[in-house]
């Protein structure tokens, strides 16, 4: 039985992650749609959001972005993100960023419910 916090770090810092350690293949798909559906956020022009405690939406949008895990590290490092509000794919690409994290989030307890033996 692996250790669940290690289980959901791995799950949380790699898309996929947690569901392969377990030997389930769904992870796979995890592990290829969820990093694309980031990158294609940023090819969109979308905004990696800053975390700006004043302005609560821009925080939560923020927190959904980072769910991706490494690849949000991985883009806020080489400068990726900065987002083009004049762009037509703008809020698309926005979309894309905040929703592939929260995707990622929810794929992280599914891993969580399944090691603890609910699914």
């Amino acid at each position: 039985m692996p250790n669940h916090f290690l289980l959901c770090a791995a799950a949380l810092a790699v898309p996929g992650a947690g569901h392969l350690w377990l030997g389930r293949r769904k992870g796979l798909v995890f592990l290829v749609v969820l990093p694309a559906m980031f990158g294609f956020g940023l090819l969109l022009q979308g905004r990696i959001f800053p975390i700006i405690l004043s302005d609560p939406l821009v925080g939560l949008a923020a927190l959904a972005d980072m769910g991706i895990g490494l690849p949000y590290l991985v883009a806020r490092v080489l400068g990726y993100g900065a987002g083009n509000v004049i762009a037509v794919t703008y809020e698309y690409g926005n979309t894309f960023l905040i929703v592939a994290g929260l995707l990622n989030t929810l794929v992280v307890i599914d891993v969580f419910d399944i090691a603890m033996g609910r699914k």
